[in-house]
């Protein structure tokens, strides 16, 4: 059995299926447990404090089996840096000299291969291009871990700024008898998104025995230390980054009620309860919030969320008394929320008096991020002595290409 996550395959295994279903028998536990939980409440009034206590530490046990899950999700899928795939000589030497330049500081074959080749290099200034695969590597990474950049477009470009042309007004049309006059109808308006690229950075640091020893396959190790790093700092630009020095998040838009919503601008409903869902069929105010969205956006919707508020999903039901939220029933999988997968991100706000913790929409079409291509490094062995330092760039925008796409929960009345 294999399951797919965008990009990659995931081949079953026995530790995989393994977490798979320690996930599976801890949500049929923990909705034993909620369903006590809700008939004391029926009953006499309250819940029981050791029933409370119990879902807590289950909450924790489905996002720690859920962690584990992914975990082993993504080293099942991660590609190896390998040397064996067909490449050309001219990658074969940039892959050696840059070894070269990595653990021993020589310059002189990456200053050759750019005579070869311009876009190789960028001079000892600004760094070195690292190999074609080390960039392969970080990027199907970063589409791993960091949660908004696998859900939304991606886009490689090879200058510093993106610019998309939209249509604001179509083109106009109308009905005419055969025989009829044809007026003349109104041009588009034609406007202009642009989404310039920011550098993010990291600075692994290396010791000289780890440089020195020949079985550490370098462009692993840079690839595995610079990967947790960017996605952090994506995962915070890509939902809340104010467009200074980073990208802008889908969250820092000007938000208005979905029933005044105009172009520019991210659409919410409210759930009508300060910090909470109404105590009375919770799962009508998603409903509502579903069809905010349009239907042919809704095909490829799905919610994103903290895990916190998952917490809180996870305890709805419907008027029959089934579930809302559902873990995942395959490798690779996301858990769901009526029926639309869910992402989780860690930087959505909390459930608090107007907050917008949870988006819905299609964010392929909603949310564009940017990625300038190639990853630098400079090799920096005086700064930190007796550590090497390695300078590592690449350029990343983001922002809403299409604001019709993604809307908003504001948890107030």
């Amino acid at each position: 059995m294999t399951a797919t996550t965008p990009g990659l395959e995931i081949k079953s295994s026995p530790e995989l299926n393994h977490a798979l279903d320690d996930l599976l028998r801890a949500f049929e536990t923990y909705k034993e447990e909620n369903d006590r939980r809700l008939a004391d409440i029926e009953t006499r009034g309250a819940s029981d404090p050791l029933t409370n206590d119990k879902l807590d530490r289950l909450d924790r046990a489905l996002d720690e089996n859920k962690r584990r899950l992914d975990e082993i999700s993504l080293k099942a899928a991660r590609p190896a840096l390998s040397s064996n795939g067909p490449r050309s000589h001219l990658a074969r030497e940039h892959r050696a000299a840059f070894d070269g330049y990595v653990r021993k500081g020589e310059t002189a074959g990456l200053i050759d291969i750019e005579s070869k080749a311009l876009s190789v290099g960028s001079g000892p200034d600004g760094g070195y291009l690292v190999p074609a695969e080390t960039e392969t590597t970080v990027n199907m990474a970063l589409k791993e871990i960091s949660p908004i950049r696998a859900i939304a477009s991606v886009r490689q470009v090879s200058g510093s700024v993106y610019k998309k042309p939209f249509s604001i007004a179509g083109a106009g049309a109308g009905w005419v008898a055969e025989t009829g006059s044809r007026t003349t109808t109104t041009s588009p308006t034609l406007a202009e998104l642009s989404f310039p690229t920011m550098e993010l950075y990291a600075m692994p640091a290396a010791t000289p025995a780890l440089l020195d020893d020949a079985a550490v396959d370098i462009d692993q190790w840079i690839a595995e230390e610079v990967r947790s790093a960017f996605a952090e700092q994506e995962g915070t630009a890509f939902v809340s980054g104010n467009g200074s020095a980073r990208p802008t998040g889908f969250m820092h838009y000007t938000k208005v009620a979905e029933a005044s919503w105009t172009w520019g601008n991210i659409g919410a409903i409210k759930t009508g309860v300060d910090a909470a869902f109404p105590a009375t069929s919770p799962g009508d105010k998603l409903i509502d919030f579903v069809y905010t969205l349009k239907a042919g956006y809704r095909a490829n919707a799905r919610f994103v969320m903290n895990r916190a508020t998952q917490a809180i999903v996870r305890k709805l039901k419907d008027d029959d008394g089934h579930y809302l939220w559902h873990p995942a029933i395959a490798p690779g999988e996301s858990p769901s929320l009526m029926g639309f997968p869910v992402t989780e991100a860690e930087d959505m706000p909390d459930v608090a008096p107007d907050a917008y913790a949870i988006a819905f929409g299609d964010f392929r079409r909603g949310y564009l991020i940017v990625d300038r291509i190639g990853i630098r490094i400079l090799r920096d062995p005086y700064s930190s002595k007796p550590y090497v330092l390695f300078y590592t760039t690449k350029r990343v925008g983001g922002g809403v290409q299409d604001f019709d796409a993604i809307k908003l929960l504001q948890f107030g009345d």
